[in-house]
């Protein structure tokens, strides 16, 4: 029934004109960062790489799932660069998406950095119209679901990141161009759905050391398609003995849940995230998950001058 139900809010979206299609959600944001901000690239001064699964609304067939691989690294005096690949899957429509980002880093002083980035890329889309959906319609002649859809999109974005070794503050817009999603013929028509517009990711974060092995790690993250609902994000971690993390996670008028990470090695961290609905989706699907793996290579007889933990 929940499929059935899932699927129907899908296939009605597709007719409607969308203003602005929503990027994934993700609740450990803040070890993800160069997915959203290409600013964020080269700023650990060594080779990272993370790895990340989100399985959106348990218990619902078809529901948003998101993988994504991310890597970035200096590239020479104040250059970074990095790649990530998302892919998302919600209902008949599947994405993958493939950026590079390139950052140039100010140095303002002491601790102080400033970053600017941009990101370049393409979007290869598919919808199941015939595949997925055709079959459960009333009308199965309806030639806008004769055929799946087959698309690729370029697009481009920019970010700044402002740092130190304690705090920073980060604002992206990782899609700047706009695009219709999903053209479908119908009366002998050319029609467009679905457009995405830009979203920007405002994050910010601080790092508190309460005692020798115990560090406080607040963050927030704004993010919003303009004229879309704008999500609030906010997280509060602890850090102790710079290998057990645990926190708590709470997302305006959606959910909240919590967090832990664990560093196997120094250079290999895992993570997981709970979010429980509280949304009117609560009474179809309890929670979401998320889980995550970092790795750093360290460069050789390379000594960091910015130990952050962000």
């Amino acid at each position: 029934m929940k499929k059935i139900l899932f699927t129907a809010l899908i296939t009605l979206s597709v007719f409607v004109d969308v203003e602005a299609q929503q990027d994934p959600h993700y609740t450990q944001y803040m070890y993800n960062m160069n997915v959203i901000n290409p600013a964020y690239a080269g700023s650990k001064e060594n080779l990272s790489f993370g790895l990340l699964y989100r399985q959106q609304w348990e218990g619902i067939e078809d529901a948003p799932r998101t993988f994504t691989f991310s890597g970035h690294s200096p590239a020479g005096k104040n250059v970074g660069l990095g790649l990530s690949v998302i892919s998302d899957e919600i209902g008949p429509v599947k994405e993958q998406n493939v950026y590079g980002d390139f950052s140039y880093t100010l140095n303002l002083g002491g601790e102080h950095r400033l970053a600017l980035g941009i990101k370049a890329g393409a979007t290869f889309q598919k919808i199941g119209l015939f595949s997925d959906i055709n079959g459960s319609l009333p009308d199965p002649t309806d030639e806008a679901f004769s055929e799946d859809s087959d698309n690729t999109y370029f697009n481009i974005g920019t970010g700044f990141f402002y740092y130190t070794n304690n705090y920073y503050i980060a604002l992206s817009v990782p899609n700047m161009l706009k695009s219709k999603h999903l053209n479908v013929r119908r009366d002998g028509q050319e029609r467009y759905y679905g457009e995405e517009t830009q979203h920007y990711f405002l994050t910010g974060g601080y790092v508190f050391q309460l005692t020798d092995n115990i560090k406080f790690k607040p963050f927030a993250m704004v993010k919003s398609a303009f004229d879309a609902p704008t999500s609030f994000d906010v997280s509060t971690n602890f850090l102790f003995n710079e290998k057990f993390e645990i926190g708590a996670t709470y997302r305006l008028d959606d959910s909240f849940g919590g967090m832990v990470n664990y560093a196997i090695t120094p250079n290999l961290r895992v993570g997981y995230a709970y979010d429980r609905i509280i949304s009117d989706l609560k009474v179809t699907t309890p929670a979401s998950h998320e889980v995550i793996l970092l790795f750093d290579l360290n460069f050789p007889k390379k000594v960091s001058r910015s130990p952050r933990y962000f």
